[in-house]
């Protein structure tokens, strides 16, 4: 019993400290995201997508860099422009780009992970939406984009004004109040995600063994870094599956992501299960009651076989190139978090931002007015399942720190 609590209150301590550690970057990214959002709309994307393939490509890879991390938000832009006219292979590249090259999930990475991860984050989905591109040239689906688009018909058109000059708006007050408003509903697509997601990294760290791992990943661990071929390669579809038993964003799963390379999983597979979050269930289902269940069903191959392609790739260049990391770069169980550093001073002035827009926007001009962007249909049943387990969570890490500073 003893040794269960020990585990429970390191277990509760290494996830605030996580949390702790990223805080600053979330607060960044969102303020970020938010501004884009509000200052660069989603109409203004459409009308330039419809241009040739290779701009509009371009195009797309663009716009999803500039927009929210959230899959949910990504699935349902990439609709949107999709139905106004976007082509398909630009549709996915946006949908890739916004999940796996927005700026707050480079912060993010950076922290938990280091720089390898960073450029192999961003090198990645470039990759991803190039080995996207070329599966889509080489397979040419034209009666399932022409039914997906059909599909789509019956939904109601939304307009937008795009009349504001967004050099204008950046100006005035309200523009701002309006970005504060964008900026709660970022935290409100990913907070369950983010609770639960840093919560199973911290029960992870402190409960699950190493050879857990080890058997789960081929012969990982033990300080081995020399995997061959076929252990990469299982390395790189184990690492969908976990992700796939998770169902937390990418967001969350970074600090998972971190105590994967950790436990001596090769860069190949701890990359693939970063690029994972558009292979789980709920994207599927998702994109199913978009486009149909073969459409949903064929950019999950898809993306499944980019991110082998991809992964592989990355692996063996980085290899090649001398630059693959090492795994006692991370060391974020026994570290002390909750310090007088960069970290306390970058997060004291992030959370001052962060109050700020929160007065501005909710205060003292909370009679701004902004509508929400559309999101993609969640299962009320996962929804609910993960609000719960967010609650959970919190009960867990309370009594977790309880027995940590006052019990042992």
């Amino acid at each position: 019993m003893s040794e269960f609590l020990k585990q429970w209150g390191e277990a509760a301590y290494t996830t605030t400290g996580f949390f702790w550690m990223a805080l600053w970057a979330f607060i960044l990214g969102y303020i970020i995201s938010s501004m884009i959002q509000i200052f660069v709309t989603e109409k203004r994307m459409q009308k330039t997508m419809n241009e040739s393939e290779g701009k509009s490509v371009l195009l797309g890879t663009f716009f999803g860099f500039i927009s929210s991390s959230c899959s949910f938000s990504a699935l349902a832009g990439t609709k949107s422009i999709f139905k106004k006219g976007a082509s398909f292979v630009s549709s996915i590249a946006f949908l890739l780009a916004s999940t796996n090259l927005v700026i707050e999930l480079g912060i993010i990475i950076s922290i938990f992970l280091g720089w390898q991860f960073v450029v192999g984050e961003y090198v990645g989905g470039i990759l991803l939406i190039l080995i996207s591109w070329i599966l889509i040239r080489i397979i040419n689906p034209k009666k399932l984009i022409e039914k997906a688009r059909k599909n789509l018909e019956n939904e109601d058109d939304d307009s937008m004004d795009d009349s504001k000059d967004w050099k204008k708006q950046i100006k005035k007050e309200d523009s701002w109040a309006r970005v504060a408003k964008k900026y709660k509903m970022e935290w409100q697509m990913v907070w369950k995600d983010v609770t639960v997601g840093f919560t199973i990294a911290g029960i992870v760290a402190a409960f699950v063994p190493d050879s857990f791992f080890q058997t789960l990943f081929i012969n990982s661990g033990q300080g081995n870094t020399d995997f061959t071929f076929l252990e990469i390669l299982e390395h790189i579809v184990v690492g969908p599956i976990a992700a796939f038993l998770t169902f937390i964003g990418s967001m969350g799963n970074i600090p998972l992501a971190a105590l994967l390379f950790g436990k001596g999983v090769s860069f190949a597979g701890v990359m693939a299960f970063i690029f994972s979050d558009l292979v789980v269930f709920p994207v599927l289902r998702i994109n199913a009651k978009y486009y149909g269940w073969k459409m949903s069903l064929f950019i999950l191959f898809l993306l499944f076989t980019a991110l082998i392609g991809t992964a592989l790739a990355l692996h063996y260049s980085f290899d090649l190139l001398g630059m693959l990391p090492d795994t006692s770069q991370v060391k974020i169980q026994d570290k002390e978090h909750f310090k007088i550093d960069y970290t306390f001073y970058l997060n004291m002035a992030f959370l001052t931002i962060s109050g700020y827009l929160i007065y501005l926007g909710f205060f003292k001009r909370k009679d701004v007015e902004h509508s929400m962007s559309e999101m993609a249909p969640k299962s009320p049943l996962l929804e609910s399942v993960l609000k719960y387990a967010a609650y959970i969570c919190y009960i867990w890490l309370t009594g977790g720190l309880i027995v940590k500073f006052f019990v042992n």
